[in-house]
């Protein structure tokens, strides 16, 4: 166990002081943010704010310099990230990259093979698996095409179907809206509340704030590194730290357009 206590109520996922450096670079100063079961948390800022890297942190592709990350009681900071994925922890990544040469279906089956239930499943059950994520996310038609030839669309939505693959209990969503048309964002929007009523705790990176603001319940916003704000959809828009953050500090305080 790390010297950092789990909290008393176990959320879904938590980061507890989490730093990050990168030589010189501090991606991450202290983040503390805690996820509850079946919460959709929207995770906000601009480029290079640390959004990422905190996905990193939590999915176990990148160790924090200090910190801990909780899933439920259990201190996972040290764990790798093939283990962590067979905790119920799952994430997309900004820059998709499919197996191009293989099917669709069969990018599906390998994320039900290395998932929480994968060492029960034989290669015909993974297939199973499969076929039945990829109705969900409304990819079935696409099963037998090679992922190289789908649309961005097509390649965002196998991006998150990969990873419900692994039935996840929590979803780490990177930007896979960038991009989209609105009536794509919609169609993405709608997949992501099933996913939550299904009972996966979601946390949703994104740059779309119409797709932010629609579908989360809360709201948490980084800047350089820290988290500046948290609430609720409709406080975070009006917030003067966030507007700063994003516009500039003369838009903050209230200033006309120039």
């Amino acid at each position: 166990m790390s010297a950092l206590a789990a909290p008393a109520v176990a959320p879904a996922i938590a980061a507890r002081d989490v730093v990050v450096r990168f030589g010189g670079l501090v991606a991450l100063d202290g983040v503390t943010l805690s996820v509850a079961l079946g919460e959709i948390l929207g995770l906000i800022g601009p480029n290079g704010a640390g959004k990422t890297t905190l996905l990193s942190v939590m999915s176990g592709t990148q160790r924090p310099t200090s910190g801990a990350v909780f899933v439920g009681e259990r201190d996972i900071t040290r764990v790798p990230a093939y283990r962590i994925t067979r905790l119920g922890v799952a994430r997309t990544f900004q820059v998709v990259k499919p197996f191009a040469n293989l099917s669709v279906r069969e990018n599906v089956a390998v994320g039900a093979l290395y998932g929480r239930h994968g060492m029960d499943r034989s290669a015909r059950a993974a297939f199973a698996a499969a076929d039945d994520v990829l109705e969900r996310v409304g990819l079935a038609p696409e099963a037998k095409r090679l992922a190289s030839e789908l649309t961005l669309a097509g390649r965002n939505r196998l991006e998150i179907a990969k990873a419900l693959a692994t039935d996840p209990q929590v979803l780490l969503l990177d930007e896979v809206m960038a991009g989209l048309t609105p009536h794509e964002i919609d169609q993405t929007m709608g997949l992501l509340r099933s996913v939550n009523r299904a009972g996966v705790t979601l946390i949703v990176v994104e740059h779309v704030m119409r797709a932010i603001m629609g579908i989360s319940q809360r709201v948490a916003v980084l800047h350089q590194g820290r988290i500046i704000a948290q609430g609720s959809p409709q406080a975070i828009v009006a917030d003067p730290l966030v507007i700063g953050a994003y516009l500039g500090a003369r838009y903050a305080k209230g200033a006309p357009h120039a």
